[in-house]
């Protein structure tokens, strides 16, 4: 009766220990709420396989300006890679493409500085990258010199044909 006894005398000890560790360590921060976690799919869903613009800054003057675009893109080869990013108007222009020569596999979020642009400080501009395998990003960078940039989100087949004007990479490095 005694190793009966102490069977259950253990297990019921495990079970109220385990009820402990579960209420003092659980935490609500860690608990997606319903909509966020649809939230957090959709942006997945949104970004996944994409490059994405991800920082903007600027130097230089008037005419002559130098952009550092950071970009985060699911890099792994040649096979997939971020292969430019441009510049272009609000009526969809291409002002301006960096041509990218090779992948960024190991090097995520990656900045390549372009210029000389030729812009105006007070002309507004979208600064977007494009991955070889999945077309535009809808993440970009909107803005002008004078009022600096901000992300948004903008529609991937908006200016879809600047995909088939030089300058076009002609091969990837690695």
């Amino acid at each position: 009766m005694t190793k009966g006894f102490t069977m259950k005398f253990t297990v019921f000890s495990f079970l109220i220990l385990l009820v402990l560790w579960m209420t003092c360590c659980s935490s609500s921060d860690n608990t997606i709420e319903p909509n966020e976690e649809a939230e957090k799919e959709e942006m997945q869903e949104t970004t996944a396989g994409v490059a994405q613009v991800t920082d903007v800054s600027v130097s230089g003057s008037n005419d002559q300006y130098t952009f550092n675009v950071t970009i985060s893109s699911p890099d792994l080869g040649c096979n997939q890679y971020a292969n430019w990013w441009e510049i272009i108007d609000l009526d969809g222009n291409l002002l301006y493409r960096r041509i990218l020569a090779h992948s960024h596999v190991n090097e995520q979020p990656f900045t390549r500085s372009g210029g000389p642009v030729v812009i105006s400080e007070d002309t507004v501009v979208y600064i977007r990258a494009h991955m070889n395998t999945t077309s535009y990003g809808s993440s970009v960078f909107k803005g002008s010199i004078t009022d600096g940039f901000t992300s948004e989100n903008l529609d991937t087949e908006f200016a879809k044909g600047l995909e088939e004007m030089a300058p076009l990479p002609a091969n990837c490095a690695f």
